[in-house]
């Protein structure tokens, strides 16, 4: 283990996440709200931090191995959530906790959207900014930007790249050098933010607004400005934005780009078509948004059909997307609707996403595995693999997806388990477990609205699988396996 050249790095990358403070900092000297002072301060103790660390081991540059990389994607995530915490602590007028403060940083940086504050129409709009901000930043990952655009990292940025990204195939390449795609995907991810702020500028936001909900949007967040959250705005054609770009959010970013490098040669559309992922996805979302809207319709006797259908595809696609946006109260919503709500939370988006959840092609695999389980029981001799599209499915990934299902499962129950033990009822720790793993966000019981009233020794364990949840189990977990630190 090369902890030497370790530090090295995390310092290097704690150093770019300090300028990132700056930004908030700018904003509070443009409104005048007095939160400067909590941003700069922020800003020089992780620079110091960051510099220490770097210095005092600058002249290590060891070539990484996959196990190094890791520890830098674990320990920078955790050594970014606490110091994101940083400036909730400063704001005197928040009196937070250690534990909220932490909640809210780790919540926005794996774009969660579960919050502790209250009172969002009135916070400082550098506050407001910078949870925004937490979660664009959060929603591609950080490591993805500092291997697009810091080669003075000194290392082949493979290992950082394979350890933050998610899905079953995240081995696979579009490129040769792992920095240009992830210049590719850091370039893609800035136009749809750009993209979806001017969509809800036009369509009625401010310009503050329609950039915060833009970074919340497209990394499939969920943390508005706004206690009502979007039904704030109480605006169909801004409903519709949202959902068209957490949905696009939802898609493979390496698939987008596959498809924009045939647009020239028309086969923009063709390459979506073809993905057998994407056609399982775009159904899944389909049918989950006529079940959902339909039920609406039926419950509210109010509703028209664009009501159902304009609400209905809002609410799907941000659980679905595990992005936490809201416009109903889900202690409100027929039980049946609820538990729809709660299904397509856990399956989730694309891989290589700015979703949380099992994943499509997790789901899709195991659907396909499942068939031909059945098929052998019918023909015990039938040699049939499992393919996706005209690919086969090594046996080595269908280990595992299996894998990870059962560290899903094993990781829900022992963080349930763990929040019980903090004081919280059986169900509120279920519901609780289930939306901060999943990174969905909204739940139900006691956090149907927010987390303020959950016990702080909880408010821990939350942060625990949020981080769980967004790096996907193994990079974490493979920290506490004995032969990982063995030579």
């Amino acid at each position: 283990m090369r902890i030497l050249s370790i530090i090295r790095i995390v310092g290097i990358l704690i150093l770019c996440f300090s300028t990132t403070m700056l930004i908030p900092a700018f904003i509070a000297l443009l409104y005048g709200d007095g939160g400067g002072k909590a941003f700069l301060q922020a800003f020089f103790m992780s620079s110091i931090i960051g510099i220490f660390l770097w210095w005092t081991c600058h002249k290590h540059k060891e070539e990484l191995r996959a196990r190094d990389g890791f520890l830098i994607v674990v320990a920078f995530w955790l050594v970014l959530g606490t110091l994101g915490s940083v400036p909730f602590l400063l704001f005197e007028q928040f009196n937070l906790t250690l534990p909220d403060a932490l909640f809210e940083s780790f919540s926005g940086l794996t774009t969660t959207g579960a919050t502790v504050l209250t009172g969002l129409d009135y916070l400082p709009k550098s506050v407001l900014f910078y949870r925004q901000f937490l979660q664009w930043l959060g929603g591609m990952g950080i490591i993805v930007l500092a291997v697009a655009i810091i080669p003075l990292l000194g290392i082949g940025g493979t290992q950082l790249y394979q350890a933050e990204s998610s899905g079953p195939f995240k081995n696979e390449k579009l490129r040769p050098r792992i920095a240009e795609v992830a210049k590719l995907l850091w370039l893609f991810y800035c136009f749809l933010t750009i993209a979806c702020a001017l969509a809800y500028w036009f369509a009625g936001m401010t310009a503050f607004d329609a950039i915060g909900h833009s970074f919340s949007t497209v990394a499939n967040g969920g943390f508005s400005t706004h206690d009502a959250s979007l039904a704030y705005f109480d605006s169909y054609p801004i409903y519709l934005i949202t959902t068209v770009f957490m949905l696009i959010g939802g898609c493979s970013f390496n698939l987008h780009i596959l498809a924009l490098s045939h647009f020239r040669k028309q086969g923009f559309l063709k390459t979506y078509v073809k993905n057998t992922e994407f056609r399982f996805y775009f159904m899944t979302q389909f049918v989950f948004i006529m079940l959902f809207s339909i039920g609406l319709y039926v419950y509210y006797t109010d509703f028209s059909l664009v009501d159902a259908f304009v609400k209905g595809s809002l609410q799907l696609s941000s659980m679905s997307m595990t992005a936490g946006y809201t416009i109903f109260d889900f202690e409100t919503l027929p039980s049946i609707l609820v538990i729809l709500l709660i299904f397509s939370s856990i399956i989730g988006g694309s891989a290589a996403s700015t979703t949380g959840g099992l994943k499509a092609v997790r789901v899709l695999i195991l659907w396909l595995q499942t068939k031909r389980e059945l098929l052998h029981l019918i023909h015990p001799n039938l040699v049939q693999p499992i393919k996706l599209g005209h690919h086969i499915i090594p046996n080595r990934v269908l280990e595992n997806i299996w894998s990870f299902l059962m560290i899903f499962i094993i990781v829900f129950w022992v963080c349930v388990f763990a929040s019980i033990l903090c004081g919280m009822e059986t169900f509120d720790a279920i519901a609780a477990v289930l939306a901060t793993l999943t990174n969905a966000g909204p739940g139900l019981g006691m956090i149907h609205q927010n987390f303020a009233d959950v016990p702080d020794s909880a408010k821990l364990v939350f942060s625990f699988a949020m981080v769980c949840g967004r790096l996907e189990f193994f990079s974490l977990l493979v920290l506490f396996s004995p032969a990982f630190w063995k030579e």
